[in-house]
């Protein structure tokens, strides 16, 4: 006779790739757990929520590229399908991006990353600085050029998580407020989980979801730790009053003296400045100097934003892994599977995630979209690194 605490699925983990997949699993039947001490945070309490698949276009990551553009098609039917099921509005917006450059080397680097764009198939226009102004009038008169992009979107990831959250419970998602401390291997397979208080919680498949954390689950075999770090990022929100609104109509970003800043305007008056990237292991603390250089690098970009209410500060850890793309599915350890290591498009490939994680539990096999992003892509590399 099973145990009460079986499940056919565990998600350690209650970010929003823990929740997705969790909903994802509950929805094909799955019986399902998540653990979790506070589910529903995580990196989405901090991160902006640029869906930013064209603009976000790094050279040599044309292979992610295909699965953030996956991930951005599934977007409105995806936030219209937790809309209406939960009743949550996710603030998302189709208001597009302007990625603008300050000086002629900024804009050099903007040239280039639009033949890249155009090179992979993808829609956005180059503007001349005066063109930039006047789509957003509290631009710098010192602005360049810049890139338009309508198909870059934006979600509030704060209302995403608790959209998911609700699709969650209704879907019948057990949670368990508590820590995993260790993962049950059973005869080389996953079993479940142990939490911090001694509970063991079995099942018949386990997805590590822990974001920056996955790598430091104790009984975790060392040949399938999944390799993710901490990526610090300090981000801070103001609020728009409405005398100056309207103040952006689209979301904003450059790279200033080297560093990208971004800010991303909401409908209800907040205003998103991130973000610094910090290896800096597991600190999360908010510090002067990063504050001080989002605001001076957001006030070359738009001066009147020193006018503007500074309501919040906060720092967070995004999961980091050796070639900034995700883990997803499973690993060499039977009946585990991993969902983490999304870095800076975590937010953007939550509908793919949760597809590609449910497909794996039902079937054992990743979609051919998801495939690039085995985990085991890293121990063949190691392999590969090995003296002859």
């Amino acid at each position: 006779m099973s145990s009460p605490r079986t499940s056919d699925v565990l998600v350690i983990g209650g970010g929003i790739i823990g929740l997705v997949t969790a909903w994802r699993a509950a929805q094909r039947g799955f019986a399902t757990t998540v653990v979790d001490p506070a589910p529903g945070g995580g990196a989405a309490q901090v991160a902006a929520g640029m869906l930013a698949a064209v603009t976000e276009l790094h050279f040599g990551e044309q292979t992610l590229l295909g699965l953030n553009l996956a991930s951005a098609r599934r977007y409105p039917d995806f936030v219209a399908e937790l809309t209406e099921l939960t009743g949550h509005d996710l603030g998302y917006r189709r208001c597009g991006t302007l990625a603008v450059a300050l000086d002629t080397d900024d804009r050099a680097h903007l040239r280039e990353l639009h033949a890249l764009q155009r090179q992979s198939g993808l829609e956005s226009e180059w503007l001349s600085g005066r063109e930039c102004r006047r789509l957003e009038p509290m631009l710098a008169p010192g602005v360049r050029g810049g890139l338009r992009v309508d198909g870059d979107h934006q979600v509030d990831p704060r209302r995403l998580a608790g959209a998911l959250l609700a699709a969650c419970e209704r879907a019948g998602v057990v949670f368990r407020r508590a820590w995993a401390e260790r993962l049950s291997v059973v005869g080389e397979r996953a079993t479940g989980v142990v939490t911090r208080d001694g509970t063991a919680l079995g099942a018949g498949q386990v997805v590590l979801a822990g974001g920056s954390l996955s790598g430091r689950l104790a009984g975790v075999p060392q040949d399938v730790l999944p390799p993710v770090r901490p990526v610090k990022g300090q981000v801070l929100r103001l609020t728009v009053p409405q005398r100056y609104a309207p103040f952006l109509s689209r979301t904003v970003r450059a790279v200033v003296r080297g560093s990208q800043v971004y800010l991303v305007p909401r409908e209800n008056g907040e205003l998103v400045v991130g973000a610094t990237s910090e290896e800096l292991g597991w600190d999360t603390t908010v510090t002067a100097g990063g504050v001080y250089e989002l605001l001076r690098d957001a006030h070359e970009l738009v001066p009147g934003i020193t006018e503007l209410p500074l309501t919040e500060t906060r720092a967070g850890l995004r999961p980091g892994s050796p070639d900034n793309a995700p883990l997803l599915g499973p690993t060499g350890l039977a009946g585990l599977l991993l969902a983490t290591g999304h870095y800076r498009n975590g937010v953007l490939l939550t509908p793919v995630t949760g597809d590609a994680l449910a497909h794996a539990l039902a079937t054992g096999e990743l979609p051919d979209e998801a495939r690039p992003f085995a985990p085991r892509r890293f121990a063949a590399a190691a392999l590969s690194e090995l003296p002859a």
